[in-house]
């Protein structure tokens, strides 16, 4: 199953690279930043991005035609020191990323802690 899921990512990746050209790089700073901070995180592809889980589901990243958005399902219990997430839904609340700098400027490995512990 995890080879299923693996080229899935793969597949995706790819496409990434071939239609939305730089994000694919702000995509791969993203899972670097998740793994790094999360630990024996899976990453599975669904709703046309990938989605990260360790024990659950804690949050994706999607690339959009000119921003990446990383979602949180319970991001509307995040503190948000910072005042970088965006939305107004019942629960999910997302950061928009425009460049690899953001993923560092926006402090998103605090947000990806958050997730974890939500």
């Amino acid at each position: 199953m995890a080879g299923k899921s693996d080229d899935a990512v793969a597949a995706l990746l790819e496409d990434i690279g071939s239609t939305h050209g730089a994000l694919l790089e702000v995509v791969q700073k993203v899972r670097q930043v998740v793994a790094k901070t999360g630990g024996g995180v899976t990453e599975t592809v669904k709703y046309g991005g990938i989605l990260f889980s360790r024990l659950a589901p804690f949050c994706g990243v999607y690339a959009y035609t000119g921003h990446v958005s990383v979602e949180f399902g319970q991001g509307y219990k995040f503190d948000d020191p910072h005042h970088v997430l965006e939305g107004s839904g019942k629960f999910r609340r997302h950061i928009k990323l425009f460049s690899v700098s953001d993923v560092q400027d926006k402090h998103l490995a605090e947000y990806v802690r958050q997730a974890l512990a939500n």
